[in-house]
């Protein structure tokens, strides 16, 4: 496959060095240096792209893919806002979208246990749950977007949490995300339900971002020859 790298920092030179081994291609790859480069011309030929940018690019960039019908996978953050209207752009111009807040598969796995134990402390009020992520200290987002997405499926199976802060918290109500920045780190994400009695907890640490690229790069090749709007559920269960 061609595929194109719109953003190649350490996440996309991860990608193209497993890439490559693979027996992919790819011929495009846009930084802040080479931002000329992204031309409906040299999209021409591309199977699928990858995007891993910023917040405040990931928009424009989707939308420019989408409508030269390139098939996208995206795990840029905290833009989530305009989710919704990018889907909408890729459904118009009849590609694929497939957004991820991790590709890891060990943490989509994560993902999974995540909700099946909060399935079952639903019986169980005596355990409060709280979440806790550990990133190096360049992550710019916090709470992660992998520790949002924690988050969201805990609250879709616990009834007593309606909502969550990024912050301690006392409110019943509320879970609580503690965000840690330090060095080194790859990320850690951890969930724990405590009680007056003992505690639970479960853990995901990632020791590289070999698995984080080797999963974006399997839902690339997933979604190449696709039409639609698709998770990493999709590519992996």
């Amino acid at each position: 496959m061609k595929i194109a790298l719109v953003g190649y920092g350490k996440m996309g030179k991860a990608i193209e060095e497993i890439g490559l081994g693979k027996g992919h291609e790819f011929p495009l790859k846009i930084n802040g240096e080479n931002l000329q480069d992204f031309t409906n011309e040299n999209l021409a030929d591309i199977d699928v792209a990858i995007e891993f940018t910023t917040p405040d690019t990931a928009f424009s960039n989707l939308k420019k893919l989408f409508e030269n019908k390139i098939p996208t996978v995206c795990g840029t953050t905290a833009w989530l806002d305009k989710k919704a209207e990018a889907e909408n752009i890729c459904k118009q111009n009849n590609t694929a979208f497939l957004y991820a807040s991790n590709f890891s598969v060990g943490v989509n796995i994560f993902f999974e246990i995540n909700k099946q134990l909060a399935q079952i402390m639903n019986d169980y009020p005596a355990y409060n749950p709280s979440l806790e992520e550990i990133h190096h200290t360049a992550k710019l987002d916090a709470p992660s977007g992998t520790a949002v997405t924690l988050a969201e499926g805990l609250l879709e199976k616990l009834n007593r949490k309606t909502n969550w802060a990024n912050k301690e918290t006392t409110e019943a109500e509320t879970l609580s995300i503690i965000s840690k920045r330090e060095d080194p780190a790859h990320g850690t994400h951890s969930i724990s339900y405590d009680s007056p009695i003992d505690s639970i907890e479960i853990k995901h640490t990632a020791h590289s971002r070999k698995g984080f690229a080797s999963g974006a790069l399997l839902a690339a090749e997933f979604l190449a020859d696709k039409q639609g709007i698709f998770a990493m559920k999709d590519v992996l269960f």
